[in-house]
């Protein structure tokens, strides 16, 4: 059977990419993203574009500035905009039929924020049994009390490379790599 990949893009929003919440490498990660949703597209791949709406928190209200897409960030019309409520973007979102709609059994994974909502997707889209392709430099987060951004996001590369899975697959690859695989 031929895999067929989708491209998840989560949480590239203003409000998590503010002064008093910088991001690692930030202009960086967004250039790698638009350079895989590009592909993707290409190849008639779907990308998904993930919103948190944190409106039980007040946070991330839909249409509020800080629930919007970075104007950095290449959106195309027939991109498909996901809402998600909590760190997992499967949880109580329409994600999984979606992907089913699309026949996707592959997901290749970048976004914000590396130690939360990156991470928490990922472990749910294994135990859903999933292949996961996680752009290696293609995700992001801020400093930590005890770690720096750059570490928490080489410590998750480290721990995504060393998964052992039930029944689908986790690899990280850089952004080159994926895009070789697309040509």
């Amino acid at each position: 059977m031929i895999n067929r990949k989708a491209f998840l893009v989560i949480d590239m929003q203003k409000g998590s990419f503010t002064e008093l919440t910088p991001r690692y490498d930030t202009a960086g990660v967004i250039y790698r993203i638009n350079l895989i949703a590009n592909a993707f597209r290409v190849n008639s791949l779907p990308v998904f574009l993930i919103q948190h709406d944190g409106t039980t928190a007040g946070n991330f209200v839909p249409y509020t500035e800080e629930w919007e897409l970075l104007d950095e960030l290449h959106v195309e019309a027939g991109d498909n905009l996901i809402s998600k409520f909590a760190n997992d973007v499967f949880y109580c979102s329409n994600l999984q039929s979606q992907l089913e709609q699309h026949s996707i059994d592959e997901l290749v994974i970048s976004g914000c924020a590396t130690d939360f909502c990156v991470e928490a997707t990922i472990q749910s889209a294994l135990s859903k049994d999933y292949k996961i392709t996680v752009l290696e430099d293609g995700h992001t987060t801020g400093e930590r009390p005890h770690l720096r951004a750059v570490q928490v996001v080489e410590h998750y590369n480290w721990v995504w490379k060393n998964m052992i899975p039930t029944k689908g697959a986790v690899v990280v690859k850089p952004h080159h790599l994926v895009l070789e695989e697309l040509a």
